[in-house]
């Protein structure tokens, strides 16, 4: 199919016919072809509740702040206060690599409960919270932190965690924070995040200072540091004589965190879920803050101008040396896996940044995305979104696994990038796929390091000899 705005829609008002009435009406509002000049105009709604009764690939507000901020933070304890049965993510979390000793200085790893049972839903928790964190402390007495992530039950019968965390925190002497995250809050994951933005803003920002001040002190934010994501970046900020005082929370540390706000700017990857915290530092500090993209040799080069440019010229000479470095490696790169990628046509449906950042580096490999989505966007998202792409490109927002079947079936893509969800449904199609948000065991993508993996990965699932033998079963 050829991508104009016409054919685009009138594909998406052949999927939604798949739909009763009222579903139709609602799920319209999602879908459009891309218009590159549409500004805030377009019409696509965003960051509303899903429909009851049609899949949606969203998390919840609690999955926001211990998934995705809190999770990653090396050097504190993370417990999940509620049942145990509810708290996914008290035993997962999504490769987000860190540093220091296991148990010692870094717990990672580790996963907390404090394992709700029907007494406490009756008699409440906050006594044996108590005793939780004397325990924790006593268990792990290098721990900076302990972060209280409350999950449903607790708001419904109102445990008052804010109070046990300013008192254990008299008591420890340590950081103990309050997150109301409870999974029934908003619409998705995208609370979650502005909640444990908040949290640190109100239990941490501010509480410690730096001992030495340079005129290049930054911050970065919103890096997961999956798979090493972070320290890729990173190399390439203290490359061109950047010194990183905290990140956030990729391998972060809760005492970097609290003087960030004396840094001189605030680099931010993830604009999702963390421009709250920027704005908030921006506001009362002051401070400058600016988005980069590390996906990719063209993206990187422009970040790192643009980062240079908040800089003296010292600074600046140091990002064209770092580029004219690494702009022959890049080069080499493309040239390899270029011939087998070239004229690919990828979709896209994940969250946080990348269905708009990784479009560049695809683009370098001379591959072109032809659909593009987020599970929990917000407008502004969608903003930054429109000039990534040509015109007619599919958009859709919070996608049911219908609407990504037939899009899937009418543009006919040579790559699939979403989430474990969406993964083994188009590999039972045939259909080559990377699961982009954990990079399917692989990775770093970030960086330049970053991208001669992401761009291997993409040859070799594409180009892979096995999906001649794969067919789905009802074809066979």
């Amino acid at each position: 199919m050829e991508i104009t705005k016409e054919n685009t829609q009138k594909m998406i008002d052949e999927v939604l016919e798949g739909y009763p009435e009222k579903a139709r009406k609602k799920r319209a509002r999602h879908l459009i072809p891309n218009d590159p000049n549409a500004g805030s105009t377009c019409g696509l709604r965003s960051n509303i509740k899903c429909i009851p009764g049609v899949m949606t690939s969203r998390g919840c507000a609690y999955a926001g702040s211990k998934g995705v901020v809190w999770g990653p933070v090396r050097d504190v304890l993370n417990i999940s206060h509620g049942p145990v049965g509810c708290g996914q993510y008290s035993w997962g979390n999504r490769r987000n690599l860190t540093s220091g000793k296991i148990g010692v200085n870094n717990f990672g790893m580790f996963h907390f409960t404090s394992d709700f049972q029907e007494k406490d839903i009756v008699y409440g928790g906050d006594k044996n919270l108590e005793q939780l964190l004397r325990e924790a402390r006593e268990l792990f007495p290098d721990a900076k932190g302990l972060i209280i992530e409350s999950e449903c039950p607790i708001g419904l019968i109102g445990d008052d965690i804010e109070a046990v965390a300013r008192k254990m925190t008299e008591e420890l002497g340590i950081f103990v924070v309050p997150v109301r995250c409870e999974g029934f809050r908003g619409v998705s994951q995208s609370l979650g995040h502005h909640i444990a933005n908040d949290s640190v803003r109100d239990y941490v920002l501010g509480k410690r200072e730096l001992k030495e001040r340079t005129p290049y002190d930054v911050a970065i934010i919103g890096d997961y540091n999956i798979a090493g994501d972070l320290w890729a970046s990173k190399k390439l900020f203290e490359e061109m004589g950047l010194r990183v005082i905290a990140t956030w929370t990729g391998d972060g540390s809760i005492e970097d965190m609290a003087l960030t706000n004396q840094a001189k700017v605030i680099l931010i990857h993830c604009y999702r879920s963390m421009n709250y915290i920027a704005r908030h530092m921006e506001d009362k500090y002051g401070l400058p803050w600016v988005e980069y993209n590390f996906f990719g040799p063209t993206k990187i080069k422009n970040s790192i101008r643009n980062v240079a440019s908040f800089f003296d010229d010292k600074i600046k000479e140091k990002g064209e040396a770092l580029i004219a470095k690494y702009d022959p490696l890049m080069q080499k790169v493309i040239e390899k896996h270029r011939p087998g990628l070239e004229g690919k046509k990828v979709m896209i449906f994940v969250g946080g940044l990348r269905p708009r950042h990784v479009v560049g580096a695809y683009e370098d490999l001379g591959m072109e995305v032809i659909g593009t989505g987020y599970e929990f966007a917000h407008s502004d998202d969608y903003e930054r979104t429109f000039p990534e792409l040509k015109e007619g490109v599919v958009i859709f927002d919070d996608a049911t696994q219908y609407e990504l079947d037939e899009f899937v079936k009418k543009l006919k893509p040579d790559l699939v990038g979403s989430g474990i969800k969406e993964k083994y449904v188009y590999q039972k199609m045939g259909i080559p796929f990377r699961q982009l948000h954990s990079w399917d065991y692989s990775g770093p993508y970030h960086g330049y390091d970053g991208f001669s993996i992401f761009a291997r990965d993409m040859d070799m699932a594409i180009n892979s000899p096995t999906w001649g033998f794969v067919k789905a079963p009802w074809k066979k």
